[in-house]
């Protein structure tokens, strides 16, 4: 072994590092010409590494979830919190994660939010389009906090109540499961309250073409009409184009409804131009029924689809409206 190394060094015609690198390996591992099998591996690393790179960026929203679980964790030990849910300790807590996450959106996506005037000043059910990912919806509530000092709690799928570390994270920004009850609690508290309809049947399975995936939900409305609140529609442009899910496999559609669990694979993570828009509230009418209401707000979602998304999505055109400007009847 010695006298391959000094021969890797010494000599008329000296041996490059990387030959001298295969050299060595071949005598540890026994393994003849393993420098074209490594040359092999990293050519298919190098052909696939776009393909990875498309499924690794998704884990950077998973990563900023932690990262604002770290420091709820460090504001909370650092104001000493005995009963921290006793009153509204985290006042603070939820000005660092609007600026870290709307700073986010800022960088990332060139984040906007139109309609804000449309938000009520008591309480309203805001109702969205689901994308792929709810990072949306983060940057909506991020922004309204930033701008108006207002928040608005968010209903959630069970699933998300059984992430590891989650539960502080979940408290803290209002997140919710239901009942319709608790729903309405919340509501005739005067606070605003978001629901995707669509869930995450809807994240998963719809496509760039925005289909609307509700089914026949209407418990959203029945919420709204019990609370006596106003619903506004809400709709973020290209939020398909940002992430994307492998939803059109067969296979995978018919698992989830199987097991219920978002198991279908998530890529993108690109940084399209977002901008949400807030719709005209749809006031509430004593006499309009649940499904009435739940038809008539769906219309409403559909119009700001058609009127702010090119249909289909496209992903380098997203990219592009990075740099244009919006018109201003938008």
């Amino acid at each position: 072994m010695t006298g391959g190394n000094e021969s890797s060094t010494a000599g008329p015609t000296s041996m490059s590092y990387l030959t001298c690198l295969f050299y060595i390996l071949e005598e540890w591992t026994g393994v003849e010409h393993i420098g074209d099998y490594l040359s092999y591996a990293f050519y298919i690393l190098w052909l696939l590494f776009p393909l990875v790179v498309l499924f690794v960026f998704p884990g950077v929203i998973v990563i900023l979830f932690y990262v604002s679980i770290l420091l709820l964790h460090i504001y909370k030990r650092k104001n000493e919190l005995k009963e921290a849910y006793s009153h509204d300790v985290w006042v603070g807590a939820r000005e660092m994660l609007a600026t870290l996450w709307d700073g986010h959106g800022r960088i990332w996506h060139g984040y906007e939010l139109h309609g804000v005037e449309n938000l009520p000043a008591g309480p309203g059910l805001v109702v969205f389009y689901h994308g792929a990912t709810p990072v949306d919806y983060i940057y909506f509530s991020a922004r309204l906090h930033i701008m108006k000092k207002r928040r608005c709690s968010v209903v959630a799928d069970h699933f998300v109540f059984r992430l590891p570390g989650f539960k502080i994270l979940l408290d803290v920004q209002g997140v919710i499961h239901g009942p319709k009850e608790a729903c309405v609690r919340t509501l005739k508290k005067g606070h605003l309250l978001a629901i995707a309809p669509g869930g995450v049947r809807e994240a998963l399975f719809s496509d760039e073409m925005y289909t609307i995936l509700w089914s026949n939900r209407k418990g959203f409305a029945q919420v709204a009409i019990d609370a006596k609140v106003p619903i506004i529609p809400m709709f973020t442009q290209n939020v398909r184009e940002g992430f994307r899910t492998l939803g059109g496999i067969k296979i995978l559609r018919s698992l989830y409804e199987r097991i219920r669990l978002p198991i279908v694979p998530l890529y993108g993570g690109f940084p399209v131009k977002l901008r949400t828009f807030i719709g005209e509230p749809i006031p509430y009418e004593p006499n309009m029924t649940a499904e009435e209401l739940a038809e008539k707000t769906k219309a409403a979602v559909q119009a700001l689809i058609e009127k702010h998304q090119k249909i289909p999505g496209n992903v380098f055109r997203a990219l592009m409206e990075r740099f244009q400007r919006q018109k201003k009847e938008d």
